[in-house]
C-alpha cells in the first residue's frame, strides 16, 4: 500500500519540551527498561495525556508501569498541576515553570525522565509483555510518521486557524480546505481498511483517533455549522472512531466532561453554530464513564 498521499503534509512545529529522557534496552543507559520503576502523570482530558492512556493500556502495561490520574482542570493558574511540582523542582534545580502534564516519572530517583509525548510512547513500546502488540512495528516507521504529520498540522492546526474568529474569511478558508482536504485523504486510505497500517492497530491509529476526538469535540465549536457537515461527510473515517471508540483501550480513557471543562477553561475564542452540531455521540459508543470522569 502506498503511503506517498500520507506524507504530502509538512511536519508541524512544536515547542520543544524542558525533558527530553529516553529509555534504553540495557543499563548502561540511565533509564532502561525494567518493571516497576516508571510512572506515567496524565489527564486523559488532554490529548497527549489521552494518547499516552490508550498507548498504555494497547501494550497492558498497567503493573509493570503505573498510571497517576492528575485533574481534568490543572489547578495553578499558569496551567500546571500542584502533584507535579515536586518532581520539576527535584529534576530542575531553581525551576520556576509550570509543572505541565504528561510526564514520564523515576520512581527510583523521584525525578523527570520526559515530558515529550512522542518519545514517551515509543519508550513505552520497550515495556511489552510480549511481541504480539507493538505500537511501532518494524517497516512501518514511515507510515507512523507520515498521520502523525497529517494529524498535527492537517488535523489539529488546520482546524484551529479555521475556526479563529479574529482571522480573515480568506484564511480560515484555506484551512478549512486543508482539513478537508486532509480528511479526504484519510477517507480514501480507510475505505475497505480497518486500520492505518498493515491491518493492525498501531500508534498510527492512536494519533488519528485522538484527532478527531479533539476535530468533534473541542474544534467543530468554533466551525460554522456547514463546515461541520461537510466533516461528518466522511462516512468511513467517522465509522473508524466509532469502532476504535468500542474499543476497551480506546473508549475507557474517554473524559469527555473532562475534555469540555478544560476547553471551556483554556479557550478564549468565539463559539459558533458548528457548536450544536454533534458528529458522533461518544458517549454511546465509548459504553460507560471512565474514573476520570468523576474527577
Amino acid at each position: 500500500m502506498s503511503i506517498t498521499p500520507l506524507a504530502a503534509v509538512p511536519h508541524a512545529h512544536r515547542t520543544a519540551p524542558l525533558f527530553r529522557g529516553r529509555i534504553g534496552r540495557d543499563a548502561r543507559s540511565g533509564h532502561y527498561a525494567v518493571p516497576h520503576r516508571y510512572r506515567l502523570h496524565l489527564s486523559t482530558a488532554c490529548p497527549d495525556g489521552l494518547r499516552l492512556a490508550v498507548g498504555h493500556s494497547l501494550l497492558g502495561l498497567d503493573a509493570p508501569c503505573p498510571v497517576t490520574l492528575l485533574p481534568a482542570v490543572p489547578d495553578c493558574p499558569d496551567g500546571g498541576h500542584t502533584a507535579l511540582r515536586p518532581l520539576y523542582e527535584a529534576s530542575s534545580h531553581h525551576y520556576t515553570g509550570p509543572a505541565l502534564a504528561p510526564v514520564l516519572s523515576d520512581d527510583w530517583s523521584g525525578r523527570i525522565v520526559s515530558t515529550h509525548t512522542p518519545d514517551i510512547l515509543r519508550d513505552l513500546d520497550r515495556f511489552r509483555p510480549d511481541d504480539r502488540t507493538r505500537l511501532y512495528p518494524a517497516g512501518l516507521e514511515s507510515v507512523i510518521e507520515a498521520v502523525e504529520r497529517m494529524c498535527a498540522e492537517g488535523i489539529e492546526e488546520a482546524a484551529q486557524r479555521a475556526g479563529r474568529a479574529d482571522a480573515p474569511p480568506r484564511e480560515r478558508a484555506a484551512a478549512l480546505d486543508t482539513l478537508l482536504d486532509t480528511l479526504a485523504r484519510l477517507e480514501r486510505r480507510l475505505s475497505g481498511e480497518e486500520y492505518l497500517a498493515d491491518g493492525r492497530l498501531t500508534a498510527a491509529d492512536i494519533e488519528l483517533w485522538v484527532s478527531l476526538v479533539q476535530l468533534d469535540t473541542v474544534h467543530r465549536c468554533h466551525l460554522d455549522a456547514s463546515a461541520v457537515h461537510r466533516l461528518a461527510g466522511h462516512h468511513a473515517l467517522w465509522a473508524y472512531a466509532r469502532r476504535l471508540a468500542a474499543h476497551p483501550a480506546f473508549g475507557r480513557h474517554l473524559d469527555l466532561d473532562g475534555i469540555a471543562r478544560r476547553h471551556h477553561g483554556r479557550c478564549q475564542g468565539l463559539e459558533a453554530a458548528g457548536a450544536a452540531v454533534q458528529i458522533l455521540d461518544w458517549a454511546s459508543h465509548a459504553g460507560h464513564t471512565p474514573d476520570a470522569c468523576r474527577r
